[in-house]
């Protein structure tokens, strides 16, 4: 695959607000109540509580919109080496179940068994995975179709769901909605120490229907990246998809909401994934400063190795810095840099992991 700086550099920044929990605002924060500057930087790297989004609720869908991105650059890379349309969809398929199975270990790491749950990243994106692949090769006009008719079905079948008695926007609110009655039956398909009954903070299997609807919009502007479409075009397509979902939200049709992933959220979200890729396609191929950059390249280029040294590393980095060094020197900064030394190191090395 043929590297694209920009792609790298988005990709680095997203990984590095994720790997970034590890400083805890949120609690930094509630040691100095009424500091606006702590209270806005735990703002934005915590979850809206419903409605709404915060920097922090754009990770997800940068993540999976980068997915979209990079495939018309794997895809054209694989082609020109000679490989068939079935060696690609079976690497797909094999790439997909890698990334369910990797999220439902992570998600199993302090569970007495498997926890078999579909709503991580890289579950949602692997379960979407194989569908964006057979759109790679299509139309924009396919893709943009395809997209509609995910998002007006999944809204449809939102507003449909029986809720007798109640208010319109009740169909969209946490508690007894589609999400929680397909996975009341989906997930006690699985071996469970107990009965699934509902996640706490919201999130189901089916988002990942609307979440491919991300990855499509992400397709769609990897391809005007391959074809060097102007800047003015990024810029309108992000206009475009908020105000999509900014109406929606205030015409009181369905609100902006990521843990159930509404087509308000898709849309609005996706608008700000155009503008910060437009903004990190600005600074590094239209203006050329690229030097600034290198930190995030050398996360965003192992963007798989991130995500595991985030989720699986960062306990037991700041548990040996404590034992050995202390406590001052098990803080979160000092994690955070010794993940991206790792990382460095393995970008040096040439070690990258790949699904």
């Amino acid at each position: 695959m043929s590297r694209n700086l920009t792609i790298d550099a988005y990709r680095g920044f997203v990984m590095l607000l994720m790997m970034a929990e590890v400083l805890r605002l949120p609690a930094l924060a509630r040691q100095y109540p009424g500091n606006p500057l702590l209270d806005f930087l735990a703002f934005h790297q915590s979850h809206v509580a419903w409605e709404g989004c915060s920097l922090h609720d754009m990770i997800q869908p940068s993540f999976s919109f980068l997915v979209g991105v990079a495939l018309p650059y794997s895809l054209a890379s694989r082609v020109a080496s000679g490989a068939s349309f079935g060696k690609l969809f079976s690497h797909t398929l094999w790439r997909s179940l890698v990334l369910v199975a990797m999220g439902i270990f992570l998600r199993s790491t302090h569970s007495k068994q498997t926890n078999f749950t579909f709503e991580d990243t890289l579950t949602q994106i692997g379960l979407g995975y194989p569908f964006l692949f057979l759109l790679g090769r299509a139309k924009a006009r396919t893709q943009w179709i395809v997209l509609a008719i995910i998002l007006a079905g999944y809204g449809a079948a939102w507003a449909l769901y029986p809720l007798p008695g109640q208010p319109w926007l009740a169909h969209w609110a946490k508690g007894d909605n589609l999400l929680v009655a397909f996975d009341a039956w989906f997930l006690n398909l699985f071996p469970r120490p107990e009965p699934w009954v509902i996640h706490k903070g919201g999130y189901g299997t089916l988002s990942f229907i609307p979440t491919l609807g991300t990855m499509i919009l992400g397709l769609i502007a990897g391809q005007l990246l391959r074809e060097q479409t102007p800047q003015r075009r990024y810029l309108e397509l992000a206009g475009m998809l908020l105000a999509g979902g900014l109406f929606l939200h205030f015409a009181g049709i369905m609100p902006i909401v990521k843990r159930i992933w509404t087509p308000a959220w898709t849309l609005a979200a996706g608008g700000g994934c155009f503008l910060f890729l437009a903004g990190f396609r600005y600074l590094l191929e239209v203006r050329g400063w690229t030097r600034w950059a290198f930190p995030l390249v050398v996360v965003g280029m192992n963007s798989i190795a991130a995500y595991w040294i985030a989720h699986v590393l960062e306990d037991p980095i700041a548990d040996s810095l404590r034992i050995h060094l202390g406590a001052a020197f098990a803080s979160g900064p000092v994690v955070l840099a010794l993940e991206w030394v790792l990382l460095y190191w393995m970008y040096r090395r040439r070690l990258f992991l790949k699904v």
